[in-house]
């Protein structure tokens, strides 16, 4: 049995590019830039990788933004 360190539970949580993209009120490419830590000064927004589909949770996006609006 394989072991992961983080979990996806729930799918009501699962967020994909275009979601985060409507909350942040920002374009799809933005947030792809911040998934690869391609925005200076702004720490990497944390996902998962499914094949060429990154997703992120409500959770990972809120903690997320937290720490960023503290910066």
């Amino acid at each position: 049995m394989l072991e992961h360190t983080t979990t996806i539970t729930d799918s009501k949580s699962v967020l994909t590019i275009n979601e985060v993209a409507r909350r942040l009120r920002c374009s799809k490419a933005h947030v792809c830039n911040l998934m690869n830590g391609r925005v200076r000064g702004v720490p990497r927004l944390p996902h998962a990788t499914l094949g060429r589909r990154k997703l992120t949770t409500d959770e990972w996006l809120a903690r997320w933004m937290e720490a960023t609006k503290r910066q």
